[in-house]
C-alpha cells in the first residue's frame, strides 16, 4: 500500500506480522511517546528526525517503520528521510489505529506526569486563544482579529496537512527530549545498523 505522499504504508496487521524484524522510530514528543508507544519503538521527535540521519542510513533497507499519533507526522518524517535518501513506511492509522487493531500499547512503569497528545494541546491552546480573542473582543472589537487569526490558521492547517501551532508547542520544554534520551536512542539505532564494509 502506498501513503499518500508516496511512502510506503503498512496497515496494522501487517505491521504486526513484521514488528519483530523492523525498526520503529515513533516521531511524537517524548511526553506522548510516554503515554504509550509500540512495542520496543525508539523515540526521536519530528523536529530532531535530521539528527538520527547518519544512524538511519546504516539501518537495513526495508527494515524501518516510521510511527505517530494518526500517521500525518510519520508521513512527513517519511518525506524528510526520502529527501536524504533514506526508504521508510509509515504505519497507516499510527498508534492510535494500532490501539483500534486490538494491539497493546508499551506503557513505561514510571512515568512522571500525564502528558496529552500533540492533537489535544493544539486543540487546547487553540480554544483558549479563540475564547480570550471573543472575551477581549467585548473590551474593544480590535481583539476579535485573535480569534479570526487562529480560524484561519486551522482552515490553513487543514488545507495544507500541516500545523504551525503544533510546531511551535514542540518546542515547549514539556516536549523535547532530554539531550541524554536522544544520545541512547541513536546508540541503540548505531547498534541495529548495517556492518561497516572492509
Amino acid at each position: 500500500m502506498t501513503a499518500p505522499h508516496g511512502s510506503l504504508a503498512l496497515d496494522v496487521d501487517e505491521a504486526r506480522s513484521r514488528l519483530a524484524g523492523l525498526t520503529v522510530v515513533d516521531v511524537r514528543t517524548p511526553g506522548e511517546y510516554a503515554t504509550g508507544h509500540l512495542p520496543d519503538a525508539l523515540n526521536i521527535p519530528l523536529d530532531r528526525i535530521e539528527s538520527a540521519l547518519p544512524a538511519l542510513r546504516r539501518l537495513p533497507d526495508g527494515q524501518l517503520l516510521v510511527v505517530c499519533a494518526s500517521g500525518a507526522r510519520s508521513q512527513n518524517a517519511c518525506r524528510v528521510l526520502a529527501e536524504h535518501g533514506i526508504g521508510a513506511m509509515t504505519l497507516t492509522g499510527g498508534t492510535q489505529g494500532w490501539v483500534r487493531g486490538g494491539h497493546e500499547l508499551h506503557r513505561p512503569t514510571a512515568t512522571s506526569r500525564g502528558a496529552w497528545s500533540m492533537e489535544r494541546q493544539v486543540r487546547f491552546t487553540a480554544g483558549t486563544v479563540v475564547l480570550a480573542g471573543v472575551g477581549l473582543g467585548l473590551l474593544h472589537p480590535a481583539w476579535q482579529l485573535l480569534s479570526a487569526g487562529i480560524a484561519g490558521g486551522l482552515v490553513f492547517s487543514a488545507l495544507t496537512d500541516s500545523c504551525g501551532m503544533a510546531v511551535l508547542l514542540a518546542k515547549l520544554p514539556h516536549n523535547r527530549p532530554r539531550p541524554a534520551d536522544l544520545e541512547a536512542t541513536l546508540t541503540t539505532l548505531a547498534g541495529r545498523g548495517k556492518a561497516p564494509v572492509t
